[in-house]
C-alpha cells in the first residue's frame, strides 16, 4: 500500500491573505507547496490529504487541487474550531483552531495506511520525502513505529535574522527521546548558537537533528491523537491562545513507551519565507535547483 502525504494547510488563507495571492517563487509560479507534492509523488506516495479551513474550499479547490487531480488521488479535511470530541469544551471568545496536531486529526476517516505531515509552506527537498516514503513502505501494516526527518540545523538557517528550531534528542539505536525548542538560532563567525533559559548563548553542532515539523505515522496515531486531544481540552480548552502540537503528543507517547520515534537524518537543505528578506534567495535557490536539473522548468 503506497503512503499517504497529509498538507497541512488550514493556516494558508490567513497568513497568505487569500489563496490567490500565494506567492509564486518558481518561473511559472510554483509555490514552495508544489514542490513538496512533485517530490512527494516521485517518491511512491499514493494519495495526498489537505486540511483546510471550510471557508476557503472553493478557492482552494481550483487554485491547488486541480492541478493534481489527475496525478494523484486527492482528498480534502476540514478543521475548525468546533471539531472538538463530544462532550468537550472550549471558551467562546477562542478565534483559531487548536494546532498542528488537532490539524492532523481531521485526516482520521480518510486515511488509513502509513502517512506523512508536512506544513505547506515549507520547502524540504528530494532526499527528504524519499527518505520518509521509504520509511513509511517499512511499517506498512505495522503499529506504533513512527519517525520524523532530522534536519542538520546547519541546513535550516535564515540568512536575514534568526530561527527557533526544535532541537531533537535520540538515543543511541536513533529513537527521538524528546524536543526541545530552542529559539534565536543564527550563525555568526562560523559557529551556530542559540540563547538558552539563562539568555547566554550556547553553541551547535551544524548536524545537530532539529524538526522541521516532517513527520511519518502508522494509522494508529490518529487514536492515541484523540485521547490526548480530550485530556489537552480538559486542562486547556478555557485558554485563547492554547496549541495542540505534533510534538506535544509525540512526547508524550514516547515518556509512556507506547512507541518509538526513528530520527532520520536527510542531506536536504530546507528553506522558506521566514523574513521578507528571504524571498530573493528562495527564488534564487529554485533556479539553481532547476539548473542543476532536480526540477523541470514547469512542474504540472
Amino acid at each position: 500500500m503506497k503512503p499517504t502525504l497529509f498538507v497541512l494547510a488550514a493556516g494558508m488563507g490567513s497568513r497568505y491573505g487569500g489563496l490567490k495571492q500565494l506567492d509564486g517563487l518558481g518561473p511559472n509560479g510554483e509555490t514552495i507547496m508544489d514542490y513538496s507534492i512533485y517530490d512527494a509523488i516521485r517518491a511512491g506516495f499514493g494519495k495526498l490529504v489537505f486540511v483546510i479551513r471550510k471557508s476557503f474550499e472553493s478557492d482552494f479547490r481550483t487554485v491547488v487541487v486541480d492541478k493534481f487531480k489527475n496525478l494523484i488521488d486527492v482528498e480534502i479535511v476540514f478543521q475548525e474550531i468546533s471539531d472538538v470530541p463530544a462532550g468537550c469544551t472550549y471558551i467562546a471568545e477562542r478565534e483559531k483552531p487548536w494546532g498542528t496536531n488537532h490539524a492532523v486529526l481531521m485526516g482520521k476517516n480518510v486515511i488509513n495506511e502509513p502517512f506523512a505531515v508536512i506544513n505547506a509552506d515549507d520547502f524540504y527537498g528530494q532526499e527528504s520525502f524519499g527518505i520518509l516514503a521509504d520509511f513509511l513502505r517499512s511499517v506498512s501494516g505495522k503499529k506504533n513505529e513512527y519517525c520524523m526527518i532530522g534536519y542538520r540545523v546547519g541546513n535550516t538557517l535564515s540568512e536575514s535574522g534568526s530561527v527557533s528550531r526544535g532541537v531533537c534528542v535520540a538515543d543511541e539505536q536513533g529513537n527521538l527521546q524528546n524536543v526541545v525548542e530552542r529559539t534565536h538560532i543564527e550563525e555568526k563567525g562560523g559557529t551556530i548558537y542559540y540563547i538558552d533559559e539563562n539568555n547566554e548563548e550556547v553553541s551547535l553542532h551544524p548536524n545537530t537533528p532539529v524538526s522541521m515539523n516532517m513527520w511519518g505515522f502508522t494509522p494508529d496515531y490518529f487514536d492515541y491523537s484523540l485521547e490526548y486531544f480530550k485530556e489537552f481540552l480538559a486542562e486547556n480548552g478555557q485558554k485563547l491562545k492554547s496549541e495542540f502540537y505534533i510534538p506535544l503528543a509525540v512526547n508524550n507517547l514516547i515518556v509512556a513507551n507506547k512507541v518509538t520515534c526513528k530520527v532520520l537524518d536527510t542531506p536536504s537543505k530546507w528553506f522558506g519565507v521566514t523574513y521578507a528578506a528571504d524571498r530573493p534567495q528562495v527564488v534564487l535557490k529554485i533556479n539553481e535547483l532547476i539548473r542543476k536539473g532536480t526540477y523541470p522548468n514547469k512542474l504540472f
